[in-house]
């Protein structure tokens, strides 16, 4: 029988909450930290209505208080610290569903690889994490890394030793030879590098997916079509078998873990959805019983239209492409904006998701213009990236909205983003978990 991971999110192993919660609670045993935002405009619940000369009270890392108009220090105690932000437009942090966070996509990728220590790659990978807190996106989920790296990086900022976004990070399940498996290089050291979560019939993919778990994954990603940037020409159709995909999920969800499908074709898409996926990852060619699968299992399309876009003008204005990829890059790149468009149209749940890694870390506004270029309006496109973020990651109670109780994570532009959806591209004001990191 298949198993629902129905479990609120205070039950999931996100550490990347847990242990941020510790470190604030700790410090504030000591002395409380009081501070107070004042907002000339105030989003505090995307979908609903702005409201205008607002203060958000905030103790340690969390709101405490919301009141109209300008409160007084004095009115909570000593060695208060105002925020001024009465001139701009406050609202939830952004929060980013498909993000790679140790590297971006260039010329230089192959030379890296063999030349890049380890050490290296985790220590850029804090660099790429600080441009993406910069830009206003306070949690994301990493679909794709060197595990340990990106499990260290999250903790690494859980604790607050380095400065970062909260991090939801994956385990990837692949089978062998498909989008997700090593690529690209001699035999011999593909032989060396084949991730021990690769696996081969629906046993093998089932113990794939528990060891995952086991050496730390946050959520569980597969892989149920080819991709583009796989150096193969295999091409973008359905690599998972039913059954493969029916005993990542039943594993995933029986050990409390969520599952992400990257899916482009649309036989792979209603397969993973069939099998019970939480969200399909580009979801490139989704069809008439794609968005019927996606509406009956209440799964989220996160689009990624910023990768097709990014991939798309290298192909054209690049060389360093393979052949197999350049092919796929100018196919699929050029077709998810129509295809997306359909999905948002006829009802499907949307989170905010780039592929970063893909584009550039810290460009992951550009994702916002893309789906506004695609029909989708202006509070969507919020609600999406907050609202919508929160609740694939069983976050509600915590994250996505300002409201009493809920995790500080606080940004401000300086004009409505409700009117100017390009306003995301520019965040002035950055505070996560209580802490303010840009301003």
């Amino acid at each position: 029988m298949k198993t629902k991971n129905n479990n609120k999110y205070s039950s999931l192993p996100y550490l990347a909450l847990t242990a941020a919660s510790a470190v604030l609670f700790s410090a504030s045993a000591w002395a409380e930290s009081i501070k107070i935002i004042h907002a000339g405009e105030l989003l505090a619940v995307p979908g609903k209505t702005v409201q205008k000369r607002q203060s958000v009270v905030i103790k340690d890392n969390k709101i405490s208080d919301i009141v109209s108009g300008y409160v007084s220090g004095k009115d909570y105690g000593d060695n208060v610290e105002i925020i001024d932000l009465k001139t701009d437009f406050v609202m939830p942090g952004l929060m980013d569903m498909h993000v790679h966070i140790q590297g971006e996509l260039g010329p230089d990728n192959a030379r890296e690889r063999l030349q890049m220590s380890a050490e290296l790659a985790g220590m850029r990978s804090v660099h790429f994490a600080r441009k993406t807190l910069d830009a206003g996106f306070t949690t994301v989920r990493d679909l794709g890394a060197d595990p340990q790296q990106l499990y260290a990086l999250r903790d690494a900022i859980a604790n607050g030793w380095v400065d970062g976004p909260r991090i939801i990070a994956s385990g990837g399940v692949s089978v062998t030879g498909g989008h997700g498996d090593i690529d690209g290089m001699r035999h011999d050291l593909m032989d060396k590098y084949t991730s021990k979560t690769i696996c081969d019939g629906p046993f093998d993919c089932r113990r794939a997916t528990r060891r995952a778990i086991k050496f730390g994954a946050d959520v569980i990603k597969i892989t149920s079509t080819g991709g583009v940037l796989s150096d193969t020409n295999t091409g973008t159709g359905q690599q998972m078998a039913d059954d493969e995909l029916r005993e990542v999920v039943e594993a995933a969800h029986a050990l409390g873990r969520k599952v992400a499908s990257h899916a482009h074709a649309a036989e792979g898409i209603n397969a993973a959805l069939r099998a019970g996926v939480d969200s399909i990852e580009h979801g490139s060619y989704a069809d008439e019983d794609s968005i019927e699968l996606f509406l009956d299992n209440d799964a989220y399309l996160v689009p990624t239209l910023l990768a097709g876009d990014t991939v798309l003008k290298m192909a054209q204005n690049s060389d360093f492409m393979s052949p197999a990829i350049k092919a796929k890059a100018e196919r699929v790149g050029a077709d998810m904006l129509k295809n997306f468009s359909n999905a948002y149209e006829e009802g499907v749940k949307i989170a905010f998701g780039t592929d970063s890694g893909v584009s550039k870390h810290g460009d992951n506004a550009q994702e916002a213009i893309l789906m506004h270029q695609a029909g989708m309006t202006e509070m969507d496109i919020i609600k999406s990236a907050t609202v919508n973020a929160a609740h694939l990651i069983d976050a509600s109670n915590m994250l996505g909205t300002l409201e009493k109780g809920k995790y500080a994570d606080i940004i401000a532009v300086d004009d409505n983003p409700l009117q100017d959806i390009r306003q995301l591209l520019s965040v002035k004001f950055v505070m996560k978990d209580g802490v303010v990191h840009k301003n």
